[in-house]
């Protein structure tokens, strides 16, 4: 079974007024003495009115779900003993009228000095699994075959619907603020591995980027170890969604690498088992912002190329990966939070329903994850 990581980055709000509060630095350091964190899983992040955390290494749902729920657990304590709450949403529903202050370190003080404007709107948090594979070769044929279903994923996790104190009309608007960043979006396609390090090296050496961490594609190889990172997604309101992601996440990559396997083995390029998808870099761009604007709520584009009603391209999803779930036994529990998924809608839909019920303060009492344990 192929190991997984989840990391979550939240919003640190003011309980009452639901406006950010730059109490990151406090908040890990209360958190990070804790006896439910450990080392190095609980980080900082460009804005100090965000925290991250990184779930370990795990084999099973079962374990990301325990884990980010103690993680959830131990940084809603620490906010809370600072007079805040964490909140689990891609983008902050208000704002103050001046930024946030920039975590202070020489990279985020670079990011400041190169787009000041950007930095200060960069209020939005991801959610990011890392997939094992075998080596750098496998990773980047798994990035080939899984771009076309990386809007799918954007719709599923849609989860930040407002800003500035409105519906922006998209359901996932962190997608749009991140999109601006010079190396962003469904990446490319590489040739193999040096293709990829070559074009980073390039990147790298005309100075657009300052370190490889600055790659803001919604799925790259990790620059640590062996592994895919798929950062496409918002951070969800609940850890199942958050599982839901991270099982089909997990399957998705398996599936490229099973097929990706199985053409080496034929010892062919493009005439034995499953092609490579070659969707042409607009198709994808336009799939993407279509799955940010609308979620689950109207149609997606499919990995053909052609508009299908969402709840299709799901079902269509979930054929495709399926025996990658039956494989590590998670076909029962990803196919029924699915299926609540298409039933309840997404984070974006429920943000959506609680300001049409009760306002900003509804939507505040919504994103706000409870420090205590189920």
């Amino acid at each position: 079974m192929t190991t997984i990581g989840v990391e979550e980055v939240y919003l640190l709000l003011d309980p009452v007024t639901g406006l950010p509060v730059p109490q990151a630095g406090k908040v890990r350091a209360a958190a990070g003495v804790g006896p439910l964190v450990a080392d190095q899983e609980v980080h900082h992040e460009l804005l100090q009115a965000q925290v991250e955390v990184a779930a370990p290494v795990c084999d099973t749902l079962e374990e990301v779900g325990g884990h980010l729920l103690r993680l959830r657990h131990a940084v809603g304590v620490a906010a809370e003993e600072h007079g805040c709450r964490i909140a689990a949403c891609g983008t902050s529903p208000l704002r103050h009228g001046r930024p946030v202050a920039v975590t202070d370190e020489a990279r985020y003080r670079a990011m400041v000095a190169q787009a000041p404007q950007l930095v200060a709107e960069q209020l939005v948090n991801g959610m990011h699994v890392h997939v094992a594979v075998p080596d750098r070769e496998a990773g980047v044929r798994v990035l080939n075959r899984i771009r076309a279903w990386l809007p799918t994923l954007t719709a599923m996790s849609a989860n930040s619907p407002l800003w500035d104190g409105h519906d922006t009309g998209f359901a996932s608007w962190r997608t749009v603020v991140s999109s601006r960043w010079p190396v962003s979006g469904v990446p490319p396609s590489f040739h193999d591995a040096r293709d990829y390090d070559r074009r980073v090296r390039g990147l790298l050496d005309a100075g657009l980027i300052a370190d490889t961490g600055q790659l803001y594609w919604h799925a790259r190889l990790s620059a640590e170890d062996s592994a895919v990172e798929v950062r496409c997604m918002d951070v969800q309101l609940g850890v199942d969604e958050a599982v839901m992601l991270a099982g089909s996440v997990r399957a998705l990559v398996e599936t490229a690498l099973a097929e990706a396997q199985a053409q080496a083995r034929a010892g062919v390029e493009a005439d034995a088992g499953t092609p490579v998808p070659d969707r042409a870099p607009e198709l994808l761009q336009a799939a993407m912002w279509h799955a940010a604007r609308h979620g689950l709520g109207d149609t997606l584009v499919d990995p053909g190329g052609s508009l299908q009603r969402a709840g299709d391209v799901l079902y269509e999803f979930l054929r495709y990966v399926g025996r990658a779930l039956d494989a590590s036994g998670d076909t029962r529990q990803v196919t029924s939070l699915i299926h609540r998924l298409l039933q309840n809608g997404t984070g974006a839909d429920r943000q959506r329903a609680a300001l049409a019920e009760g306002g900003l303060r509804a939507v505040t009492d919504l994103i706000g994850v409870q420090s205590t344990m189920p």
